[in-house]
């Protein structure tokens, strides 16, 4: 059965765009703890939060009351760094996804570099791991990303599906073909594959190609369908969509 992560980053961007230098308002809205719930109350299976170096979006508080409050499995989005360790291993989440970060970027555009970064990498997963969080790589469906990512321990990879989305037509295809060949190169070596960036329901079943998908980390699209429907119906529209998955 297909699982849904719903990533509820974009909650706390429209806070910030008008509270970041007043968090502690009694104004300060909207909840991203509320979110959360309405997310669990949609069918959620798990919840996704990225907190960044920059702390541009999600806070460290935001992590924890989630962590907290919440009946669902977290997983923290993170860039690989000693500093962003060492908060994880406090939170101690469900699942910790590695993604690369840059600054000058709005989101996550492009997977992480694993692949002669195996040595930096390796130590960072197996911390995690042993704390007991299981580790995905967020990778680009490329042969030797998937082989690296499990050549340094992790359990999982989340195949970036960003240029799938973006385009149309032969390049479409092209695309496809691409997450097919990784998704069953990463189930051969043990992997399990979950796949995310600009999923929206009218490219979801084209996914169906994509064999050996367990969760889809959606947030873009349901929070921006939220604005119309609120945020529990907007989830369960895509839980209903993702059960036409056919793996």
């Amino acid at each position: 059965m297909m699982h849904l992560g719903v990533n509820i980053d974009h909650v706390a961007t429209l806070r910030q765009a008008r509270y970041a230098t007043m968090l502690d308002s009694h104004n300060t809205e909207p909840s991203v703890l509320d979110a959360a719930r309405a997310a669990l109350a949609g069918g959620a299976d798990s919840i996704t939060l990225h907190v960044r170096e920059d702390r541009r979006h999600m806070q460290d508080a935001d992590a924890r009351a989630v962590r907290r409050e919440i009946p669902l499995p977290l997983n923290l989005e993170m860039g690989a760094t000693e500093a962003m360790l060492e908060f994880a291993l406090d939170l101690k989440p469900d699942f910790v996804c590695l993604v690369p970060e840059r600054r000058e970027e709005i989101t996550t555009e492009g997977g992480l570099s694993v692949a002669g970064h195996e040595e930096q990498l390796r130590p960072l997963v197996a911390a995690l791991q042993q704390n007991g969080s299981k580790v995905s790589m967020f990778i680009d469906p490329e042969e030797a990303q998937v082989r690296a990512s499990a050549a340094i321990g992790a359990a999982m990879i989340e195949l970036h599906t960003g240029r799938f989305a973006n385009t149309l037509g032969a390049e479409r295809a092209a695309e496809t073909e691409r997450l097919v060949a990784a998704a069953k190169l990463a189930h051969e070596l043990g992997l399990e594959v979950h796949a995310g960036h600009g999923i929206q329901v009218a490219n979801l079943a084209e996914l169906n190609a994509v064999p050996h998908l367990t969760e889809l980390n959606i947030g873009h699209t349901i929070i921006s369908r939220a604005i119309f429907t609120g945020l529990t119906e907007a989830v369960r529209e895509m839980k209903t969509a993702i059960e036409t998955y056919k793996w």
